[in-house]
């Protein structure tokens, strides 16, 4: 009796010891980081070379490093229909797991939505929202060595100016729309380049007279634009910031030349709506549906990631005041832009060649 005894202890001690550590086990691994081991895959939705993709490739490791778990990451290049074809892919097909993020996204990207495109698979205000670095205005500029020396030039002209965009949802396609509507101009706006080192080059060849974009990248001390600006090879015409940018001075903004225009009430009501888009800056954004815990941890590790050398580095060269948006500020924003009247919609379809 007293051997079976012994045995029975022997063989509760043993399974209580495999159970302990099966248990140890199970503990551990609850408590391992979810990106420990993990790749994360940034979206960027124009070509190799552009500010978008110059910005997700200095964010990329940032933010990789002030995830828990340290994860590896990489960019991946998705250009196509001004950033649609990026946000389709984000809102259908990645898993909302928080392995795959768009590391910035068009910010007006959602006019798409609004005049119901029939290309738009996805739901502005039900993306996650991860941060912005920046709020953004923008610059029109033409080439000096073409007739349209002004604005007047421009209105005036048989011809008018050829200025390039990515798509319709691009600021290279509705700055100019608007700019028709709001202010009396006209332009030829041919769409369909992949991004803005396409577009440069068109400038550069004279293929394009005029382009709409931010004023960050115009400023920035990058090329072609600083040889651009000391050439005298480009003008800047028109700003979207309600004051005029210090660092833009002499050019005036579209508040001041739709009051010399004296813009009716009810377009300088939709222009407000198209203008917008500056409070997005360059934001990342997840898949819809990603879990509460997951989206936190990004939204952290990315203001942390807005601290890193690297990232300040970079911001100081293109001449940014980092001023972080937080996830949760453009998730109500992201509500709001979506939010319009029918009769605002129908303005922005005539505008935005709907």
């Amino acid at each position: 009796m007293g051997q079976v005894m012994q045995r029975y202890f022997h063989r509760s001690v043993w399974l209580f010891a495999i159970a302990f550590l099966s248990s140890q086990a199970g503990v551990a691994s609850a408590q391992a980081p979810f990106y420990q081991g993990k790749t994360i895959k940034l979206i960027v939705g124009t070509s190799a070379g552009d500010l978008y993709d110059q910005w997700a490739r200095v964010l990329t490791p940032a933010l990789a490093k002030n995830l828990p778990g340290n994860p590896d990451a990489l960019v991946q290049n998705m250009p196509g229909a001004g950033h649609r074809v990026a946000a389709n892919y984000l809102f259908t097909i990645a898993k909302p797991d928080g392995l795959t993020l768009a590391a910035t996204i068009l910010p007006s990207l959602y006019f798409d939505q609004l005049v119901g495109r029939k290309e738009v698979q996805f739901d502005w205000s039900r993306f996650s929202w991860i941060g912005s670095p920046v709020q953004e205005e923008h610059v029109f500029f033409v080439r000096t060595d073409t007739p349209y020396k002004t604005l007047d030039d421009i209105k005036r002209a048989a011809e008018p100016p050829k200025c390039g965009a990515t798509g319709l949802g691009s600021t290279g396609y509705y700055l100019p729309r608007l700019f028709e509507e709001a202010l009396g101009l006209k332009f030829n706006i041919v769409t369909g380049y992949p991004g803005g080192a396409e577009l440069n080059l068109a400038i550069e060849r004279g293929e394009l007279q005029c382009r709409a974009f931010t004023i960050t990248a115009y400023v920035a001390d990058r090329e072609p634009f600083n040889s651009w600006r000391k050439s005298g090879t480009i003008r800047a015409l028109i700003q979207t910031s309600s004051q005029r940018d210090p660092r833009l001075a002499d050019v005036p903004t579209i508040y001041e030349l739709m009051d010399k225009e004296k813009t009716p009430a009810a377009l300088r009501r939709v222009a407000e709506v198209i203008l917008a888009p500056g409070a997005f800056g360059r934001p990342m954004i997840g898949p819809p549906g990603l879990p509460a815990d997951r989206v936190k941890q990004l939204r952290e590790a990315y203001l942390r990631a807005l601290k890193d050398p690297a990232i300040i580095a970079y911001a100081k060269k293109l001449d940014w005041h980092l001023e972080a948006k937080s996830g949760d500020e453009l998730q109500g924003h992201s509500k709001k832009v979506i939010d319009q009247p029918s009769d605002v919609i129908v303005r922005m379809k005539k505008i935005l060649g709907d």
